[in-house]
C-alpha cells in the first residue's frame, strides 16, 4: 500500500504519460512527499468579524484601528461613516458607567448653574475646570459650599433706627447703600438705547400702520366760493333762507306731490362721476355731493344754486357721505381706507378713523342723544362702531360673509338692518354684536342700497336683479315681501339710490342708462321716465318739503333739478321811477315768470299776507306761486265746506221727516192697541 501511495503525485491522471515528471520518486524524497495536513495559504486575509464585544468590553489582544470598526458579523455597510460604524451601547454613543458621590455631584452642578464653572469629572487629577475657567481661577475653584460670593446676595440698607431722630429716622424704608437714585445713562449709552428703541419701533405693528396711513393721507383743505360768508343780518349759509316760497320747517310736509315737468337747473363742478348725494337734514336747503375726483362740494338748492364750499382731504375716490342730526357735521368714507369727520361750516377735519380696510357705507345714529355714534360697513365683512368724540372703536358686528353695503335704522332706532355681498340681510340690536334675524333665500340677490319710507312702515332696497325689493315693518318686525317689487329699469351692477316722495305716493330711482324712473307706490306702475343723463344715474333725491322737485346725480359729474315751475330770481340794481300815488321801493326782487311786473320789499319769513304791490300802488292779493296755491286751496276748502253744509242740511231734513213718520206710526199703533182688562171703569 505504501508503494501505491508513493505512485500518486499532485498532477491529474489524464496528463501526458511521457512526461518525465511522472517518474517515480526516489527513496531520498519519500518522506517529504507524504503530507496529511490541508494546504494553508500564507498570505490569506484574517477574519472580517469584529474583534471586540461591546457588552463585555474585554480585548484578548491589541487590535488595530481598522479592526475596531469592523461589523459584528457579515459585510460592512458602505454607506455608513466611521462614526456610525463605531460600537455603541446607546442610541448616541458608547456610555461607560462611572461612580460619583451624590454630594460632589450636587456641589458641581449647582456651582456650574450659579457660578458658571465646575470641576471636570473625567480629569484624573481633579484640578481641571470646565465652563468659565477665568472665573474659576479668580475664585480659586471655590464652590457654593465654600461660601463663595455669587453677586446675588441681599443688599444692605443704610438704616437709621433711632426714633429720636425725627428728621433722619428711616426705619425699614431706608435706601440701599449702593442704590442709585438718579438713573441717567451716559451720552454713549443713551445713543445706543435710542438706536435700539428706533429699530424696535420700525418693526412694530403700530409704526407700520402709521406709515400706511401717512402713505394714503392727503392734504386737508377747504375752499369757500361765495363772496361773503355772512349776510347783512350776520347769518351764515347754514341758516334757513326766508324767501324761497316754500315752508322749510322740519314738520312741513306737502299734502300731495306731483311729477316734475321741466328742468330748473343743472349743477356742474365735479370733474368725475358722483357717488353719493345728501340734502341737509330738516330744511334741505343745502346739497352735499361726493365724487370720484376725491372732492366733496356743498351747493345751494335755492337762490342762485351756487357752489358754497369744496372739501378736499382724500387721495382716492369717495364712496359715501352722511350728515349728523343737525347737519353741522358730516363724515366721508373713501377708497383710501379713511373715514373723516368734517365741520360743515368751517371745512375743518375734526376726527379721522382708519381700520386698514375700505369702508363701503357710513351713517350716524339718527337719535339726537346718540348722534356722536358712527357706524361704517367695511369691506372685511364687519360693521365698526366708533365714538366720534374720542375716535375709539366701541363695538364690532362681525357675522356677514361678505363686504357690508348698507346700514338702515328702524324700530325707533333701537335696531338696524345691514345688507352685504353675501346676498343676505341681517338685523341687529344696537350695541349687541349678535344678529337677531337673518333674511336669505334663493330668490334674493345682493342689495347695495336701502331706504326707509317717511311713514317708517317700509324699507326698500335696490336689488341686483333689476328690481326694487320691499321689506315691511309689522309690529317692529321686518318681513320680506316676496310678491311685491318695482320693475322696469336696468340697475344690475350699480348701487342706484332709491327715494320716496314726501307723501309716500311715488317712488323714484335712477338706472344704468342715465334715466330717471318714477313709480306709483300703490299700483307699482311706472308713471314717468325720462333720459336725464348720458351716463349712469346713481342717485335721485325727492326734496322733503317740495311737492314736485327732484335732484338726480350721475357718473357724468352733473346734477339736474327738474321742477314744475322756473323760479329764478334776479336782484334789481337800478332805481325805479316814482309813482304818482305812492313811493315805490328802490330794491326788491324781480320775478320773470310773474305777470305783470312788480316789485316787492323783503318779506317776513313764511308770511301769508301780500308782501308786494304794483307800481301804480294797487294792492295785489297774492305774492308768489306759493300764495296763489294757498289761495286756491282756501277757495277749494270753502267750496267743499259749503257743499258739505248743504249735504248736512239735506241729511238733517231727511232725518227729521223720518223721525216724524216714526212718531206717527208709534201713535197709530198705540191707539189701535186693545185696552187691558180692568184698567178702566165702564160708565
Amino acid at each position: 500500500e505504501m508503494d501505491l501511495l508513493q505512485g500518486y503525485t499532485a498532477h491529474d491522471s489524464d496528463s501526458d504519460d511521457n512526461d518525465p515528471s511522472l517518474a517515480p520518486p526516489t527513496g531520498a524524497s519519500l518522506g517529504l512527499a507524504i503530507q496529511a495536513a490541508p494546504l494553508v495559504v500564507a498570505d490569506a486575509k484574517k477574519s472580517i468579524v469584529a474583534v471586540i464585544n461591546p457588552e463585555t468590553k474585554q480585548l484578548d489582544h491589541n487590535p488595530r484601528y481598522e479592526e475596531l470598526f469592523l461589523p459584528e458579523a457579515g459585510p460592512s455597510n458602505p454607506f455608513k461613516t466611521d462614526r456610525q460604524k463605531a460600537p455603541k451601547n446607546t442610541l448616541t454613543g458608547f456610555v461607560e458607567p462611572a461612580h460619583i458621590n451624590l454630594f460632589h455631584f450636587d456641589r458641581e452642578i449647582r456651582s456650574f448653574d450659579t457660578l458658571g464653572y465646575a470641576r471636570n469629572p473625567t480629569a484624573e487629577n481633579g484640578d481641571e475646570f470646565i465652563g468659565d475657567k477665568e472665573k474659576a481661577v479668580h475664585n480659586k475653584g471655590g464652590s457654593l459650599f465654600d461660601s463663595t460670593k455669587t453677586g446675588g446676595e441681599k443688599r444692605k440698607r443704610a438704616r437709621n433706627d433711632d426714633a429720636g431722630d425725627v428728621e433722619g429716622y428711616e426705619g425699614p424704608w431706608a435706601k440701599y447703600k449702593d442704590e442709585k437714585t438718579v438713573a441717567v445713562p451716559d451720552p454713549q449709552l443713551q445713543k445706543e438705547m435710542d438706536a435700539i428703541t428706533e429699530k424696535r419701533k420700525k418693526k412694530s405693528r403700530k409704526y407700520k400702520k402709521e406709515q400706511e396711513q401717512e402713505k394714503h393721507s392727503a392734504e386737508e383743505k377747504s375752499t369757500f366760493h361765495l363772496k361773503e360768508a355772512l349776510d347783512y343780518q350776520g347769518r351764515s349759509f347754514m341758516a334757513v333762507p326766508s324767501f324761497t316760497g316754500v315752508n322749510l320747517r322740519e314738520d312741513a310736509v306737502p299734502d300731495r306731490c306731483f311729477i316734475p315737468k321741466k328742468l330748473v337747473h343743472t349743477y356742474k363742478g365735479h370733474s368725475k362721476g358722483i357717488n353719493a348725494m345728501r340734502l341737509l337734514p330738516k330744511s334741505g336747503h343745502l346739497l352735499l355731493t361726493a365724487s370720484m375726483d376725491s372732492k366733496i362740494k356743498l351747493w345751494e338748492v335755492y337762490n342762485n344754486h351756487a357752489i358754497i364750499r369744496t372739501y378736499e382731504g382724500h387721495k382716492l375716490p369717495i364712496k359715501d357721505i352722511a350728515f349728523n342730526y343737525h347737519g353741522t357735521e358730516f363724515v366721508s368714507a373713501s377708497y383710501d381706507k379713511y373715514i373723516k369727520l368734517w365741520d360743515t361750516e368751517t371745512g375743518q377735519v375734526k376726527q379721522r378713523f382708519h381700520t386698514g380696510h375700505i369702508p363701503n357705507c357710513v351713517k350716524f345714529h339718527p337719535d339726537e342723544d346718540k348722534n356722536f355714534m358712527l357706524c361704517a360697513g367695511m369691506s372685511n365683512k364687519k360693521i365698526v362702531q366708533w365714538d366720534a368724540r374720542s375716535g375709539d372703536v366701541v363695538q364690532e358686528y362681525d357675522r356677514h360673509l361678505g363686504g357690508v353695503n348698507s346700514i338702515t335704522f328702524f324700530d325707533k332706532n333701537r335696531r338696524f338692518c345691514t345688507t352685504a355681498e353675501d346676498k343676505s340681510l341681517r338685523i341687529w340690536e344696537w350695541e349687541i354684536p349678535v344678529d337677531t334675524k337673518l333674511i336669505q333665500n334663493a330668490g334674493m340677490h345682493s342689495v347695495p342700497t336701502m331706504t326707509k319710507s317717511p311713514t317708517d312702515k317700509w324699507i326698500v332696497g335696490q336689488s341686483m336683479d333689476n328690481r326694487i325689493v320691499l321689506f315691511q315693518l309689522i309690529e317692529d318686525k321686518l318681513r320680506f315681501a316676496k310678491k311685491k317689487a318695482f320693475r322696469g329699469h336696468n340697475s344690475a351692477g350699480y348701487a342706484c339710490a332709491v327715494d320716496f316722495s314726501p307723501d309716500m305716493s311715488f317712488l323714484t330711482s335712477g338706472d344704468a342708462d342715465g334715466k330717471v324712473f318714477i313709480w306709483d307706490w300703490r299700483t307699482h306702475k311706472i308713471v314717468a321716465r325720462w333720459k336725464a343723463h348720458e351716463q349712469t344715474c346713481i342717485s335721485v333725491l325727492w326734496h322733503p318739503h317740495e311737492k314736485s322737485k327732484l335732484i338726480s346725480a350721475s357718473w357724468d359729474g352733473s346734477m339736474k333739478m327738474p321742477s314744475p315751475l322756473i323760479s329764478i330770481f334776479r336782484r334789481l340794481s337800478t332805481s325805479l321811477p316814482t309813482c304818482s300815488t305812492r313811493q315805490s321801493p328802490v330794491r326788491g326782487r324781480y320775478r320773470s315768470w310773474a305777470k305783470p311786473v312788480y316789485v316787492s320789499p323783503e318779506p317776513k319769513p313764511f308770511a301769508l299776507e301780500p308782501d308786494f304791490s304794483f307800481l301804480d300802488g294797487r294792492p295785489c292779493p297774492v305774492t308768489s306761486q306759493f300764495q296763489l296755491d294757498w289761495k286756491k286751496d282756501q277757495l277749494r276748502l270753502a267750496k267743499s265746506i259749503i257743499s258739505s253744509l248743504a249735504e248736512i242740511r239735506d241729511m238733517e231734513k231727511v232725518d227729521e221727516l223720518a223721525e216724524r213718520a216714526e212718531e206717527e206710526t208709534r201713535q197709530m199703533k198705540e191707539r189701535s192697541r186693545p185696552i187691558p182688562k180692568g184698567t178702566k171703569t165702564i160708565e
